[in-house]
């Protein structure tokens, strides 16, 4: 059996530490899991070409699954030039130092370089035209990968990203909803969730697939759903009966960064490239949540 020597940056963020679960017991992956800080990972600055040259070149890395990202959309249009060293500048340097080594790199990439104005899912295909600094920064990073390292490279565009660990809606949700006897959330945004645990799973999908499939591919969960349907999903998955959730519009929360009105992907390609069904939404909410509340009792 061949074995794949594997990188993954951002190892203790959502996805990093989803892949982390999904490659633990895998025996065709060798993984090295770096992030800039934190146990059980090896210490790595993917803006640092002399550190990512010395840790690919030494551990013969055969892919790069990159799940860095600077995700605060909002602190990005204070501190745009954070937000394009980690979105842009640091994936150029990934896919360069790649090239160098002959390796191959799966990038995580965002809905944000849409406009969120369509009305029906976007295809891969569909004219980016982004609103946001984390959605310029995204696509400039995505750029610079396919004229990097063109056939070596594939990026995956999710939305709506969520797990048992760190921040995100799921958990800042269920958190309110214990907390909070009301409650108002967005009605005029919808999109598709994405389970971090059902991408990593696409990840490994991708690098094990017979053969290599290089390109843009979108990547979320089945269905559509507003933020305001999607918390009442979380609080009955959950029991929760004593808060009170009232839909609201986007202009009740104003926001330094834009939020695309309409996040759906159209996930055609992907599933039929690689010959998978995707989860229903509410499926895969309803295993993170069980997750989380085994985790708490």
């Amino acid at each position: 059996m061949n074995i794949t020597n594997i990188l993954i940056t951002g190892a203790n963020g959502q996805l990093g530490h989803e892949m982390r679960n999904v490659l633990a017991d895998d025996q065709r992956f060798n993984a090295i899991y770096t992030d800039v800080a934190g146990d059980h990972v090896t210490r790595l600055d993917i803006t640092d070409v002399v550190a990512v040259d010395h840790i690919i070149a030494e551990s013969k890395i055969d892919v790069i699954v990159n799940c860095v990202a600077y995700t605060a959309v909002d602190a990005a249009e204070d501190d745009e030039p954070m937000a394009a060293r980690l979105n842009a500048e640091a994936v150029g340097i990934l896919a360069h130092v790649a090239k160098r080594h002959g390796a191959r790199m799966v990038h995580v990439s965002t809905d944000y370089v849409f406009d969120g104005q369509a009305c029906t899912p976007y295809a891969e295909d569909h004219p980016t035209c982004p609103q946001s600094v984390y959605g310029r920064t995204k696509l400039a990073g995505e750029r610079l990968l396919l004229d990097t390292l063109g056939d070596d490279a594939v990026i995956l565009r999710t939305a709506w990203l969520y797990s048992p660990y760190g921040k995100n809606f799921v958990k800042t949700m269920l958190n309110l909803g214990k907390t909070k006897s009301a409650l108002k959330v967005v009605f005029d945004q919808v999109g598709s969730p994405t389970c971090a645990r059902d991408l990593a799973r696409a990840i490994v999908t991708v690098i094990t697939a017979d053969e290599w499939h290089p390109g843009i591919y979108h990547y979320s969960n089945e269905g559509v759903i507003s933020w305001y349907d999607f918390t009442l999903a979380i609080h009955r998955i959950a029991s929760i009966t004593t808060c009170d959730v009232q839909p609201c519009h986007s202009d009740e929360f104003p926001a330094k960064a834009h939020r695309p009105a309409y996040s759906v992907l159209d996930k055609t390609r992907f599933k039929a490239t690689f010959g998978v069904r995707v989860p229903y939404w509410r499926d895969s909410l309803e295993e993170t949540i069980n997750s989380l509340l085994t985790i708490h009792c």
